[in-house]
């Protein structure tokens, strides 16, 4: 038993205590003689062990060893995370990650053969889905404070500075400036109370006062899967403007729910979505704000790509995703 939770103890400014880890290396060690093959699901999870078994680890990405200043708070943090990865990535078998992209990056900023990146892709829950009722849906959005009625552009995801959400906020304001579209609100939906990742929320919430775009903007902090099923289905788009993502779900949702998506060109968004978005460069606030503007103004085109995301989103399940990892599972014990 552990006196933190794991993703608790990886936060941006925490770390595993010692007799966390001492209790885990303990149990590793009692029962290490009978294992095959030993999984960390995330590199934050990683502690050291000592064992026979195989050890696979899964990386989701490397933002945070590429953009280390947007991910931890100070340079002390930024440190034990290096020095945990390069541990975790030394004692691995074998490494998983979630998307081609990342299997480069991971490749190319740690030296990393071929052999030993293997990629096992995210799926979408069925849960997200095209909704023909939507008189729940209203009922929800009225909950959050949003109309039934209202347009709005949707964001999904952490309130983290590599998300780049003031580059966003930018180009929204452009967006809203002036014309037909000055009526269609932006929707951020992320934790920004107990969200344990470096948060920028502070800041966002600064640079929205300072573009007056109060009223426009909505935070609606945490939303279960349940009802973010009916912000996708209500949003006119769903925007994504990381500068780094190793997957990026979110967009996978939209796109099962018949959502069309706009995408920054970072990591492995263009990988994902394929040809169900229009893409953009995320350090350019006016190549945002023109997606956007294309997306919100033609209807048709929002109808074309919300039908190619759902033909494309059948592509990813989290049972093809588990046969995947356990055919690289079994690969590797039965090499061994």
């Amino acid at each position: 038993e552990t006196s933190q939770a794991a993703a608790r103890a990886a936060s941006a400014s925490g770390r595993r205590s010692l007799k966390d880890v001492w209790n885990m290396v303990q149990a590793v060690r009692q029962h290490g003689q009978e294992l095959e093959l030993f999984y960390f699901p995330a590199d934050y999870l990683f502690f050291p062990l000592n064992t026979r078994a195989k050890v696979v680890v899964t990386c989701h990405d490397t933002t945070a060893d590429r953009f280390p200043s947007l991910i931890f708070p100070n340079k002390r943090a930024q440190l034990f995370w290096k020095l945990k990865v390069r541990w975790a990535l030394r004692r691995a078998d074998l490494v998983a990650t979630v998307s081609e992209a990342a299997k480069r990056d991971l490749m190319s900023q740690f030296g990393l053969s071929e052999e030993i990146v293997k990629v096992v892709p995210d799926g979408v829950d069925p849960v997200f889905r095209p909704l023909a009722d939507r008189e729940e849906t209203g009922r929800i959005l009225s909950a959050h404070g949003i109309a039934s009625t209202q347009r709005f552009i949707l964001y999904v995801g952490g309130i983290s500075p590599h998300k780049n959400l003031a580059t966003l906020l930018d180009a929204y304001a452009l967006l809203v400036k002036d014309g037909k579209d000055q009526n269609v609100k932006l929707v951020l939906i992320g934790d920004f109370e107990k969200d344990v990742f470096y948060s920028s929320y502070i800041e966002v919430r600064d640079r929205v006062e300072t573009l007056s775009l109060s009223g426009k903007v909505v935070f609606t902090g945490f939303v279960s899967d349940r009802d973010l099923l009916h912000f996708y289905n209500a949003a006119e788009l769903l925007v994504l403007p990381s500068f780094a993502e190793g997957f990026g779900l979110p967009a996978l949702e939209a796109m099962a729910c018949g959502t069309a998506v706009a995408i920054s060109t970072a990591g492995a968004l263009p990988e994902v979505v394929g040809d169900a978005g229009l893409l953009f460069d995320p350090y350019s606030a006016k190549e945002i704000r023109e997606r956007l503007q294309e997306l919100i103004e033609n209807e048709k085109l929002r109808r074309e790509l919300g039908q190619r995301g759902l033909r494309r989103a059948q592509k990813f399940s989290w049972e093809c995703s588990a046969r995947r990892a356990l055919d690289i599972f079994s690969e590797l014990v039965q090499r061994a």
